[in-house]
C-alpha cells in the first residue's frame, strides 16, 4: 500500500517536471530535479525500490490520457531504476541494455 502511495507522489512530481512547458519551468531546473529524484530513488532500500518500480504500472491507470499513463509507466526505465536494482549483475545489466537498444 505504501509503495502505491509513494509511486503516486513520485508520478505527480515526475509528470510536473516532464510535461510543464519551458515558459513555466526552466528546463535546466527540471533536469536537475529529475536527476536528484533519480539519485534519491537509487539510494532507497532495494526491497522497497522493487515494490515502487512495480507500483508505477499500477498507479499509471489512475491518470488520464495515453501519453500521461505511458510516462508514468516508464518512470522506472527513464530513471534507470531497474539498472539500480540489477546492481553488479552483468547478465541482468546486459539484458536491460539490450531492451533499451530495442526501444530506441
Amino acid at each position: 500500500m505504501i509503495a502505491l502511495q509513494v509511486a503516486g507522489l513520485i508520478a505527480d512530481f515526475y509528470l510536473f517536471l516532464e510535461l510543464t512547458g519551458d515558459d513555466d519551468l526552466d528546463p535546466d531546473t527540471a533536469v536537475k530535479m529529475t536527476e536528484s529524484l533519480a539519485y534519491h530513488l537509487g539510494e532507497m532500500d532495494h526491497a522497497f525500490l522493487r515494490e515502487l518500480v512495480d507500483a508505477f504500472a499500477v498507479v499509471a491507470e489512475n491518470y488520464t490520457g495515453d501519453e500521461v499513463r505511458e510516462t508514468v509507466r516508464n518512470i522506472a526505465s527513464d530513471l534507470y531504476l531497474e539498472e539500480t536494482l540489477a546492481g553488479d549483475d552483468p547478465v541482468k545489466l546486459a539484458e536491460l541494455e539490450a531492451l533499451r537498444d530495442a526501444r530506441a
